[in-house]
């Protein structure tokens, strides 16, 4: 579990569930996030109501609670003991709840990304004739996202022209390892270029997981 984990879990579960969320939710969500970032990421941990409410800008108590107990009900917030009053601390452990389906946020970006590179002056049209009846993402579309995951901008076209010759496994497999060959990368000046990538076939590759070998590093300052 990491704040990426959680982060994206959230606002894809918000994406799919927009008449139940508030900013007021999104706040103490993340807030009990940060919290317990700079406790060392503990499995569970205090988050004193009033220390909450005063970081948040909610003024009421039963405002505050409801809020709470709604991230609770919908699984990203696990109650582990209830407080007593707003001036004690609820018990809580954070949950990297995954929506349902979890790929409609993932469609609308790329989707959105797509129209806008395309507004340069293509047409979006050869996008629309290859959507398919079962909704399922153009290779244009696939590009698009492997793209933004790269971030590292060079040579688009000639990148493009190679990804879109790649065949169906070979995208889906390119899609499941790019954000980890990325994240083994942090430095772009030792990321191979996308096209390199591409052409290397690299997403064959045996890639690091880096996050294994950090080391725990608790955050010096603690709330009192």
């Amino acid at each position: 579990m990491n704040g990426y984990e959680l982060s994206r879990a959230w606002f894809d579960w918000c994406f799919e569930n927009p008449e139940k969320i508030t900013p007021n939710h999104s706040a103490i969500y993340f807030f009990a996030i940060e919290h317990c970032n700079r406790l060392g990421w503990r499995d569970k941990f205090g988050f004193p109501t009033q220390m909450a409410m005063d970081a948040i800008g909610i003024k009421k108590h039963q405002t505050y609670t409801k809020y709470l107990n709604d991230i609770v009900d919908w699984g990203f917030i696990k109650m582990v003991q209830k407080s007593k009053n707003q001036y004690s601390a609820n018990i809580i452990s954070l949950v990297c709840a995954l929506p349902k389906n979890g790929k409609a946020l993932d469609k609308a970006i790329v989707k959105h990304a797509a129209k806008q590179i395309n507004s340069t002056g293509q047409s979006n049209s050869s996008i629309d004739k290859q959507e398919t009846i079962d909704n399922k993402p153009t290779k244009e579309e696939q590009f698009i996202l492997f793209w933004d995951l790269y971030k590292k901008k060079v040579d688009l076209d000639k990148c493009k022209g190679k990804f879109l010759k790649l065949t169906d496994a070979e995208i889906e497999k390119i899609l499941d390892v790019v954000e980890n060959y990325v994240k083994s990368t942090p430095d772009k000046q030792y990321r191979k270029n996308p096209q390199t990538w591409l052409n290397g076939k690299c997403w064959e590759d045996e890639i690091q997981n880096t996050d294994e070998q950090k080391p725990e590093v608790k955050n010096k300052f603690f709330y009192l």
